[in-house]
């Protein structure tokens, strides 16, 4: 076990260099951040003054060094445009992200996983034929359509709930469905083909010889078995959703870190848009690093295995 969190804690820690060699180098071509802080008429001097402070007029790989050193010390920089310190504006938003992302996975697992056990226990069936049908809706349609359809629908048409803003726990209902909504497809198909698969291994035959419920059978055998890769699967769906919040943040004007990056990209704002990617590496590190370390904890049968991704093997 020991040897298997330093190999994932090195592995991470590569991770996290190769997330901050793209974040450094992809927002180096996002534009001149000296042309959004002075203006037009300024002279050349004053630009020359406000890139050396910025420590744009040194050499690439000095930034890049420096850029990794402080990012280590959790020094993320000034924003260009706020001039206030970036871990401060994250820090700021990241729970109100959280907040939403909370809502949207209790949306997407709190109705995925009964769909998807109904829709299983219910093959062949028109109410299993209507789910599969829904999924393929959830699945495919894309979130900023699914946030306008809400939005026209229930704050347009009905004017039951509040379009857009953070003005309290009815504003969070449409941006949470939003958000939630193609995890929870995702999550029910998973539920309903791993509760098929269970329900046709050989102990649940077993099971059924001896005589047991139907009940105890379904919800606790196959049931349990089935939510084994559901809770693989669950870390890396809330890491998904805080990184692609963006799209719902922007739709809903909900003010978090995806609300922020995109007004950071407006402003050529580079140590929000670069901070803003590494935090999404660092949260999907550990993400993986925890779900890798509670699967060996629910699966006795890994503790014993050397990993396979250290040891070369498929």
């Amino acid at each position: 076990m020991m040897t298997f969190l330093v190999q994932r804690i090195l592995q991470s820690i590569a991770v996290l260099l190769a997330v901050s060699a793209v974040a450094f180098t992809l927002f180096r071509f996002a534009g001149d951040p000296v042309n959004m802080m002075v203006a037009e008429d300024d002279t050349v001097q004053r630009r020359a003054e406000v890139r050396q402070s910025l420590g744009l007029d040194q050499p690439v790989p000095v930034q890049y060094l420096r850029f990794v050193a402080n990012a280590a010390r959790g020094e993320l920089g000034l924003s260009y445009r706020r001039q206030q310190p970036v871990l401060d504006l994250l820090m700021q938003r990241f729970p109100i992200t959280l907040e939403l992302v909370a809502a949207a996975c209790l949306f997407a697992f709190g109705v995925g996983i009964p769909a998807g056990v109904v829709a299983a226990l219910y093959r062949g069936h028109w109410v299993g034929n209507l789910i599969q049908a829904a999924s393929l809706i959830g699945i495919s349609v894309p979130a900023f359509l699914v946030g306008i359809f809400l939005i026209y629908v229930f704050s347009v048409m009905l004017n039951w709930l509040p379009a857009f803003g953070r003005s309290g726990p009815s504003s969070l209902i449409l941006p949470a469905i939003t958000l939630g909504l193609f995890q929870l497809t995702l999550i029910m198909r998973l539920v309903r083909s791993e509760m098929l698969e269970v329900l046709r291994s050989d102990y649940i035959r077993f099971a059924r010889a001896r005589g047991l419920r139907t009940r105890t059978i379904h919800f606790g055998y196959a049931l349990r078995s089935t939510l084994v890769p559901v809770i693989t699967i669950a870390g890396l769906q809330i890491g998904t959703m805080i990184a692609f919040s963006v799209v719902t943040e922007t739709v809903f004007q909900w003010p978090g870190l995806g609300l922020l990056f995109i007004q950071a990209v407006n402003d050529v704002d580079i140590p929000i848009m670069s901070a803003y990617l590494m935090l999404t590496g660092l949260m999907f590190t550990i993400i993986n690093l925890a779900v890798d370390l509670l699967y060996r904890l629910i699966d006795p049968r890994l503790r014993g295995q050397a990993d396979p991704i250290a040891s070369g093997s498929t």
